[in-house]
């Protein structure tokens, strides 16, 4: 059932007298943009702890052990790893930032904003200031006591041209940020933007302490401490006992990267590591027969895609990135590559995972006709595609669409690479290659990161103005008919002249030892969206 939402004093009163009754229409089908448009219009505050918006913590029924230690074991790892929030890019250094870091807020598996650092947060009745006050008796790990100054910044990082910082093109509403006193900011908005307190979750919004420019080893706010990080090798976190959340579970963690599948695998099903992500669908039944781990399959937004950079042939020509998009036998991928563990992918990087999913967009059917009609019109025969095992279904998907092109005379060449590195060396540089993306809280910022035009990580440099004033102009948009109308035109012009061709999303498959207790689903990234380390625990 849905609950319907309210506007005006109706709600001011009710949110006095009943918070539950808002917790209860976010359990029955009211968004986040309905609840924060009734808070908005109520003037309301709202508590990010947890009586207006709840997380998925009570999903733990057993009583968590204390002690062990934890091998963790990623994908993809390399020289680039790092510890610098803002230039975070791959799934370990987003583990290690869950390890190490807080954020203002964090975001509940259902993508609702919760209290992290800040344990309240409000906006004016335009949103287009947002107000966050801050935990008080918060300790860095060195001791010294978290304030305003750290949040200014480290948000500062993310501001200006010369800024480095992956996730700015989320901010580009972003005016200025603002010390109220010790334990307020404001952040001041050139335009209305709701989604600001679901964009506080967002991996690369983690806060550093005031004045932090290395971070070979630098402190946290987190639930473990740094005692080991070698970038390329492991990260060694230690639990922090002075943590002003709630307490690890766990001793020590250690996190590293297996690079090849088959060996990630047998590392989880000996009982050589306790966690490991990005499990090939082909070895599930490997895991059903364990009796050391289990799957853990989580429905996202998460796809795999080939990237056609618009700014260097072949994909600067329309024509040549229409013929790609017309070889994918899209429901074989997800069917017999993914094992049914995933979903139909649309060209565009919004699933139906999202609100603003546009159900009115015919999905591209599989067409060799029309496949050798555009590559016979932008007067190519043949390309070289960069693969790396960068997810599960990603090689053999390219296998699929190499044999497709064959079929139409097209010599679409696969140059194998290895994962170690790729980030740094192949992606955003290679004209033709692959990627994967996890998901990001909002469809606004799915899009926004990979698709402003001068969004740092826009892979296929495709660069629409119309693309960026819809972006700015959906950001505070709350009438319901206007929203819907610019998300389908914004899948529309990715789905018909974006770089990206996207065949499938695809569930998080992570292998977990029977001995980790604690874990939910999260459908923001692998192995429970990262969100594990206060919560889980290890048994025997």
């Amino acid at each position: 059932m849905t609950f319907k939402l309210e506007t005006g004093p109706q709600f001011s009163d009710l949110l006095e007298a009943d918070k539950e009754h808002v917790k209860f229409a976010l359990q029955h089908g009211a968004t986040r943009r309905e609840v924060m448009g009734w808070l908005m219009a109520s003037g309301a505050t709202v508590a990010a702890a947890g009586s207006i918006v709840t997380g998925a913590g009570e999903a733990i029924a057993a009583t968590p052990k204390k002690g062990g230690n934890l091998l963790y074991a990623a994908s993809l790892h390399g020289p680039a790893d790092t510890l610098d929030p803002i230039i975070f890019t791959s799934g370990i250094d987003y583990q290690r930032g869950r390890l190490h870091y807080n954020g203002l807020l964090r975001l509940s598996p259902t993508l609702e904003p919760q209290a992290e650092l800040a344990e309240e947060f409000e906006a004016n009745k335009d949103t287009t200031e947002w107000t966050f006050r801050l935990r008080k008796g918060v300790k860095w790990h060195d001791g010294s006591p978290f304030t305003a100054d750290d949040v200014i910044y480290s948000m500062n990082r993310h501001q200006g041209e010369d800024s480095k910082s992956n996730a700015k093109g989320y901010l580009t509403s972003v005016q200025e940020w603002v010390k109220v006193d010790n334990e307020t900011v404001r952040v001041k908005l050139k335009y209305p933007n709701a989604d600001i307190p679901a964009l506080m979750g967002i991996y690369q919004f983690k806060i550093v302490k005031n004045g932090t420019t290395e971070f070979a080893n630098p402190v946290g706010t987190g639930p473990y401490r740094l005692e080991e990080f070698k970038p390329g090798v492991r990260s060694i976190h230690v639990r922090n006992d002075d943590y002003w959340g709630t307490m690890p579970n766990i001793d020590r963690v250690e996190v590293f990267a297996i690079t090849d599948g088959t060996a990630r695998l047998n590392a989880v099903l000996s009982g050589d590591v306790h966690m490991v992500v990005t499990v090939d669908p082909k070895t599930i039944p490997q895991l059903d027969a364990s009796d050391k781990a289990d799957l853990l399959s989580t429905p996202s937004n998460q796809w795999n895609g080939i990237c056609c950079m618009k700014n260097q042939l072949p994909g600067s020509s329309d024509d040549f990135v229409l013929g790609m998009k017309h070889l994918p036998r899209r429901e074989r991928i997800v069917k017999n590559i993914l094992r049914g563990h995933g979903t139909v992918g649309n060209d565009h990087p919004i699933s139906n995972a999202y609100p603003e999913h546009c159900k009115h967009l015919p999905v591209r059917a599989y067409d060799p006709d029309k496949a050798k009609f555009h590559f016979k019109k932008a007067g190519i025969n043949s390309a070289e595609l960069y693969v790396a095992p960068v997810n599960v279904g990603i090689e053999e998907t390219c296998l699929l669409i190499q044999r497709e092109a064959a079929k139409i005379g097209f010599n679409l060449k696969l140059k194998k690479v290895p994962n170690d590195g790729y980030w740094g060396a192949i992606w955003l540089k290679k004209p033709l290659n692959v990627v994967t993306w996890l998901m990001r809280p909002t469809a606004h910022a799915m899009l926004s990161v990979a698709f402003a035009p001068d969004a740092p990580w826009n892979d296929t440099r495709w660069n629409n103005p119309r693309m960026g004033d819809l972006l700015k102009m959906s950001a505070g948009e709350t009438d319901p008919a206007k929203r819907e109308e610019m998300f389908c035109e914004m899948q529309t012009l990715v789905h018909n002249e974006g770089g990206w061709v996207i065949p499938s999303h695809n569930n998080y498959l992570d292998g977990i030892s029977k001995k980790v207790k604690g874990l939910v689903k999260h459908p923001i990234g692998n192995t429970g969206g990262y969100e594990w380390p206060e919560t889980a625990w290890l048994e025997g």
